[in-house]
């Protein structure tokens, strides 16, 4: 989005709020917005907004004063007309009711698992990166469910490591085939769980908003 709008890119670090200590969170979080507003335009990104927008009847280590400054802080952004705020979380169930209420974000979009045609250009990706011989980019496919993007990369890895230690080896000269990739997929374990993407789909039900 800053590369489109040309607009500079300026990540908000949940955990550097508490450096000053716990009871300046909300403070540091009100200075961190007035020097965002300062700039003529941006693009302001939270990961993890859950660390400083969860509800406030859960206990945890985020205090209520923390979450209800971000409320007041959202507004200001939605106001200035050449500032935009993005945030993510992987649970976005956790998040206060008030930070979900339509008036705060126009969009809430999920980003769930790659499905197979994305996992295919991630493949592909990788599989040019490490070797010249043909592979069989759909067998990857078909054998990587529930892999997230780093799964593949990871697996990928283990691909260009096995032709790495074969070539050393003397036994076999040539660069990684379509068995090592499957090999490196068999090595690794996928991150996502059928439990893990049932919760998604329901969180898209309950609370997408395109």
């Amino acid at each position: 989005m800053a590369s489109r709008l040309g607009w500079p890119f300026v990540p908000i670090e949940p955990a550097q709020l508490s450096e000053d200590g716990i009871d300046q969170e909300s403070h540091q979080l009100a200075r961190t917005f007035d020097r965002l507003l300062e700039l003529p335009s941006a693009v302001a990104f939270v990961d993890e907004v859950e660390e400083i927008a969860s509800t406030r009847e859960e206990e945890g280590k985020v205090t209520p004063r923390v979450t209800t400054e971000f409320l007041r802080q959202v507004p200001r952004l939605r106001h200035a007309s050449h500032h935009v705020l993005v945030c993510a979380t992987n649970v976005i169930s956790r998040l206060d009711a008030a930070f979900l209420r339509p008036g705060r974000f126009d969009h809430v979009l999920p980003v769930g698992p790659p499905e197979d045609e994305a996992r295919g250009a991630i493949w592909r990706r990788y599989v040019s990166e490490i070797t010249d011989t043909a592979v069989d980019v759909d067998a990857l496919v078909a054998a990587s469910a529930r892999f997230t993007a780093a799964d593949i990369e990871f697996a990928a890895g283990k691909a260009a490591q096995i032709a790495i230690e074969r070539e050393y080896s003397g036994n076999v000269t040539g660069r990684a085939t379509t068995e090592d990739f499957l090999v490196g997929i068999d090595q690794t374990p996928p991150t996502l769980t059928p439990e893990m993407v049932e919760v998604f789909e329901r969180d898209v039900e309950r609370f997408a908003r395109t």
